[in-house]
């Protein structure tokens, strides 16, 4: 019998939060805080989330504090949310993770953009090929940020594999992104705009129906919100929640997404969710940005 995937599909088409990972004192991985903030957004009415991706510090974080994050989030989410797992690194490295995934009963896998300097199109398609064969039974997304990838290589994938169920589309070009999605097959994917917020509404008018999201750990609602509006064809209520964010979002986009994460954990150590440390390469908001970021984050807190 021939696995639909349906659940998955569905959880896709959501706002697909990526949560934080927060670190104690002496730079662990604060357990229970992210425990907390887990069952955050779940109580916020997020029904999708991510761990190991971007703005949880994937490439920060050591293999066993990958897999603390992951068995925290699928413990945490029950039966309450969807747990899309994030993968990546060299291939063994990437197929055990997604093996850690499956056992833990979560079910999906995202494939972070291969890390490497020379990428030919059909070396992408044999890196997610083997990670797609090693879990069969899990939904896989891949996440894509090369703007010269053809759709035409998703679609040789999905032949070969039939779980590459959705895709998260990071790439800051709505034209590329429509073209890609009709090359690739737009019905045959779930379309993730991978850029988030400031995106959605671009994305969402040329076929994708979920977005990823950073900012939700901060107010799951205003995200909720948007894609509510997305989903109604309310482009004008959605815009109201874009221009809402707009200022807390160009601060994470602002000098190549410098500060990308360091934005999000440092609007929640203001409302004293957790502390503000990030990893290098990342680092801290100095003081002086501090408060921008505190009255956006107290604003949206009333």
């Amino acid at each position: 019998m021939t696995a639909t995937f349906e659940t998955q599909r569905a959880a896709l088409a959501e706002v697909v939060a990526i949560p934080v990972t927060p670190f104690a004192e002496d730079g662990t991985i604060d357990r229970n805080t992210h425990r907390v903030l887990l069952r955050r957004l779940i109580d916020g009415g997020v029904r999708t989330l991510t761990p190991n991706g971007n703005t949880g510090e994937f490439y920060a974080l050591t293999p066993e504090e990958r897999r603390i994050v992951t068995e925290l989030t699928v413990e945490e989410a029950g039966d309450r949310a969807v747990v899309l797992v994030g993968v990546g690194h060299d291939v063994p490295t990437a197929v055990a993770s997604a093996r850690h995934a499956r056992a833990l009963g979560a079910p999906m896998v995202m494939v972070h953009q291969p890390v490497h300097p020379y990428v030919s199109e059909s070396g992408w398609v044999d890196y997610h090929r083997a990670i797609a064969e090693a879990v069969p039974e899990l939904g896989v997304v891949p996440y894509i940020r090369n703007a010269g990838l053809a759709g035409a290589r998703l679609a040789e994938l999905a032949d070969a594999c039939p779980n590459v169920i959705g895709v998260k589309y990071a790439v800051p070009d709505a034209a590329r992104f429509a073209s890609f999605a009709r090359d690739a097959g737009l019905e045959r994917f779930v379309w993730v705009a991978g850029l988030a917020e400031p995106y959605a509404p671009s994305y969402f008018s040329a076929g994708a129906t979920g977005f990823t999201s950073g900012l939700v750990n901060v107010v799951p609602a205003v995200s909720l919100n948007m894609i509510e509006a997305l989903r109604s064809g309310d482009y004008p209520a959605a815009m109201k929640v874009w221009e809402q964010i707009r200022r807390f979002e160009e601060l994470r986009a602002a000098n190549a997404s410098a500060n990308n994460v360091t934005v999000v954990k440092e609007a929640l150590s203001s409302l004293g969710l957790c502390r503000r440390d990030v990893r290098p390469p990342s680092r801290p908001l100095p003081a002086s940005e501090r408060s921008e970021v505190a009255a956006i984050a107290a604003g949206w807190s009333l």
